[in-house]
């Protein structure tokens, strides 16, 4: 580790920091990741049960999801960089306590604006944890194969945590009551809290001023969230009114401003030079449409099932095992070819499978059911892992131990903002489909003008998808996203043999 990434002692540490140890430890911190990536879709199943309690606008629902999403990819760099700086066990634990008293709230809360709100704080919670942890990962396995290997498990939990999110749902709302998809986090948060400790190292950049760009991330996010409510809203207010031109416009200049705060700061939230890692660049790219399609799909599917097909929660978060299912099988597989064989390749098919996937969701008919017309398209889509795994591994192929922290923060940024817009771009589509087939003497029922709407919005999310295989294919560099791993495999990691970095403890 260069010099200035050593990290000075602290009182003793008491952390296991042999090959044992190092895995423990990451079991610790892949169970608190899972725990945001679950968050993400938990809800959807049980958003008409919400709604109907809490008396939700139709309109106001999919705000439940983004504005998770929003906080959690807007507010990702910032976490990851003051990981850098403050610590990164340290800030994994702020963030998982605010996780924690977040999802109190949001169990306890009464009335629409105040569960958005929470679950808003929710996101800036798992915006401080989830980079934190992927950081501490980085930093504990050297590159090679072992580092593969975490980062394979990684980015299999992201892939399957989205669907085990949709069963879990299901089962909580339908057996306990909608408060306890939040309650379980509670739960979590406190055992990983009572044991992180002992079992995760410490690590930070010594000697670095404390300088965290404040300004980037509030023009970054207010962008964003200025553009996903444009999205949401267009049909309503036209897509030519005033309110929507003036919300894109604002959105645009929010989000170049972030650009040219980042060109001139000297300590910048996120460091343009990254950027030169081609494969780092791609990676990103691929997880922004990985994000926009799969989450985007979730969205739809979901409601599809639910609004057409009468599926109660439980009903709706079974049929998604078959996502789940697929997406573990092929886990082992996937992680093997990233290492051994073209990793780009093994991205490249992720993306087409899911695409192929979503697209033959659009043809479910209004009276379809799930074995004739979803298992099939929910069983490819499941590949979805082989394009998380990938994604995962090339997003730090070639980062410092100086840069892990912004780096894990910005692939998880791509991908949550990448759900957060296509969720809002999906539901834009579907709305307005809908609304122009009810509202214009179509002879229609209103479950075939849903479905015509779910239609159009799945090709979206379908078409996401299959733009990402050429992205794969022009920007990601297979020498760079195979280059740790190829030496793995003549030589024994040195995370086999020796600790990545000091351990301090506070």
């Amino acid at each position: 580790m260069a010099a200035q990434d050593q990290l000075p002692a602290v009182g003793t540490s008491t952390t296991d920091h042999t090959v044992t140890g190092r895995w423990r430890a990451f079991a610790l911190l892949a169970v608190a990741a899972f725990m945001t990536t679950v968050d993400l879709t938990i809800v959807n199943v049980a958003l008409p049960t919400i709604g109907t309690k809490l008396h939700f606008a139709e309109s106001n629902l999919q705000w439940l999801v983004t504005a998770y999403a929003l906080t959690f990819g807007g507010f990702m760099l910032l976490g990851g960089r003051a990981a850098d700086l403050l610590g990164r066990r340290r800030l994994f634990m702020s963030g998982t306590a605010l996780f924690a008293a977040a999802s109190l709230s949001c169990a306890l809360a009464t009335d629409q604006t105040f569960l958005i709100v929470m679950r808003g704080a929710q996101g800036m919670g798992a915006a401080m944890l989830l980079p934190a942890a992927l950081s501490i990962v980085t930093t504990m396995f050297s590159e090679g194969a072992e580092r593969n290997k975490a980062l394979g498990l990684w980015g299999a939990i992201g892939a399957g945590g989205a669907t085990v999110g949709l069963m879990a749902g299901g089962v909580l709302t339908r057996y306990a009551g909608w408060q306890y998809i939040f309650y379980l986090n509670v739960a979590v948060a406190a055992v990983v809290l009572s044991l992180t400790r002992r079992m995760v190292p410490e690590s930070r950049l010594a000697g670095a001023r404390r300088r965290y760009d404040p300004l980037g991330a509030l023009t970054v996010t207010a962008g964003l969230v200025i553009l996903v409510d444009a999205i949401s809203q267009a049909p309503t207010d036209g897509w030519t009114a005033t309110r929507t031109l003036g919300l894109l416009a604002a959105s645009a200049v929010l989000l170049i401003a972030f650009l040219v705060i980042e060109a001139r700061n000297e300590a910048p939230l996120l460091p343009l030079r990254l950027f030169r890692l081609r494969t780092l660049a791609g990676s990103n790219a691929v997880g922004f449409l990985l994000g926009a399609s799969f989450y985007s799909f979730i969205f739809v599917g979901t409601l599809y099932m639910q609004q057409v097909l009468g599926y109660s929660a439980l009903q709706t978060g079974v049929a998604w095992l078959a996502t789940s299912v697929t997406g573990i099988v092929l886990a082992g597989p996937a992680q093997i070819l990233v290492t051994r064989a073209s990793a780009k390749l093994v991205m490249a098919i992720g993306m087409a499978m899911v695409g192929a996937g979503i697209l033959w969701a659009a043809q479910a008919p209004t009276d379809g059911s799930f074995r004739g017309n979803l298992a099939g398209p929910f069983f490819v889509t499941g590949a979805v892992t082989w394009a998380f795994i990938p994604v995962s591994i090339g997003a730090l192929a070639g980062v410092t131990d100086r840069d892990a922290g912004v780096a894990s923060g910005l692939i998880d940024t791509s991908q949550q903002l990448g759900g957060a817009i296509g969720i809002a771009v999906a539901s834009t589509v579907a709305a307005a489909r809908s609304r122009f087939l009810m509202g214009h003497g179509h002879n229609l029922s209103a479950a075939a003008a849903l479905t015509d709407g779910f239609h159009r919005a799945l090709w979206v999310s379908g078409l996401i998808a299959l733009a990402a295989v050429p992205v794969a294919f022009l920007l990601v560099r297979r020498t760079e996203l195979s280059q740790a791993a190829a030496t793995a495999l003549n030589q024994e990691p040195k995370s086999n043999r020796e600790p990545q970095a000091q351990v301090a403890a506070d």
